[in-house]
C-alpha cells in the first residue's frame, strides 16, 4: 500500500527534504499591505524581513479547503492509496480544519488529517515520521506519537507582533515590555504561552540550550533550530546543542518564513525537540 504525507508550508522543512520524503507542501496566504503571496512560493523569509523592516503590513491566512482538495486529487490520481495530512496546530490557524473539510469532500476513508499541535519542525518532525509508514493507519499513528513527544522553545524580540496576531493574549504580552527583557516562550497543548524571561540575547541563548537538553534526555533524539534573520546566532545555537545533547546525530537549521515570522518579528530563534527521533 502506498501512502503520501500531506503538510503546509509552516513546517519549514530544511532545503530538499519535502522532495526526498516524497512529502507534498501545501502554501498558506500571505498579504503584504493587501497584496497575495505564497508563503514559501513566491515570497520567502527575504521578502518578509525586508517588508517587517519598512512597517508593511503582513497578514497570513490558512489554504482553502478547494485548494487542498485539488492536492488530494492530485495524489491519488498519482497512484497513492491513502494520504496523512499533518498540519500546523489548530489552536493557531484554521488550517487542520481546511484539511478536514476537504478530506471530507475529496475521500474520508482514504484521507487521514493530523493535528501536530505546534508549527516549524514540530510539525515537521510529524511529517517525517509518517513517512516511515506505508499503511495510512500506522503512518497516522507514527505522526500523531511524534506531535505527542515534540517539545518547542523560542524567544524573540519583543511579543507586540504575537499579541497583534492574536496568537497571546495582550495581558501575557505585558511579561516583554521591560526594558532589555528577551521572552521564552513554549508551545504548550498547541498554544503558544509565555514561560519565562531573561535579560540578554546571549542568556536567552543559553536558556533555550538548557531547555532543550533537558527535554531532549540522553537517549536518540530530533533537534532544529529556526530563526529569521539571525543566521549566525541560529549557527551558534545549533552548535551548542550539539555539544550538549548526546543523542544528537546533527541540529537542522531552517528560516522561518512568512506565516511564522509575521507573528514572531526579525531576530526570532526557536529550538524544537523530538525525544526518540523521528526515524
Amino acid at each position: 500500500m502506498s501512502t503520501t504525507i500531506v503538510t503546509d508550508s509552516t513546517a519549514y522543512l530544511p532545503e530538499g527534504f519535502a522532495e526526498r520524503h516524497g512529502i507534498r507542501v501545501v502554501p498558506l496566504h500571505v498579504a503584504v499591505d493587501g497584496r497575495s503571496r505564497l508563503d514559501g512560493v513566491d515570497f520567502g523569509p527575504a521578502e518578509l524581513a525586508a517588508a517587517l523592516g519598512e512597517h508593511r503590513r503582513v497578514t497570513t491566512s490558512r489554504p482553502t479547503p478547494g485548494e487542498l482538495a485539488e492536492v488530494y486529487r492530485s495524489v491519488l490520481a498519482d497512484g497513492a492509496d491513502a494520504i496523512v495530512s499533518v498540519h500546523l496546530s489548530r489552536e493557531l490557524s484554521g488550517t487542520w480544519e481546511a484539511a478536514r473539510l476537504a478530506a471530507e469532500e475529496v475521500d474520508r476513508d482514504r484521507i487521514r488529517v493530523v493535528d501536530s499541535r505546534a508549527t516549524g519542525m514540530g510539525l515537521g518532525f510529524a511529517a517525517l515520521a509518517a513517512c516511515s509508514a506505508e499503511d495510512g493507519a500506522l503512518a497516522e499513528k507514527a505522526s500523531a506519537d511524534a506531535a505527542g513527544r515534540v517539545r518547542m522553545f523560542f524567544c524573540v524580540e519583543t511579543l507586540d507582533h504575537l499579541r497583534r496576531g492574536g496568537r497571546i493574549g495582550a495581558a501575557a504580552a505585558l511579561v516583554g515590555t521591560a526594558l532589555a527583557v528577551k521572552p521564552l516562550l513554549h508551545v504548550d497543548d498547541g498554544r503558544i504561552v509565555p514561560l519565562e524571561k531573561v535579560r540578554t540575547t546571549s542568556r536567552a541563548i543559553g536558556r533555550l540550550v538548557d531547555l532543550a537538553a533537558s527535554a531532549a534526555g540522553s537517549g536518540p533524539v530530533g533537534l532544529a533550530v529556526h530563526h529569521l534573520a539571525a543566521p549566525e546566532r541560529a549557527a551558534e545555537l545549533a552548535t551548542r546543542l550539539d555539544e550538549r545533547v548526546p543523542g544528537s546525530t546533527g541540529c537542522l537549521i531552517s528560516e522561518v518564513g512568512a506565516v511564522i515570522g509575521a507573528h514572531t518579528g526579525p531576530g526570532v530563534l526557536g529550538v524544537v525537540v523530538l525525544p526518540g527521533g523521528y526515524d
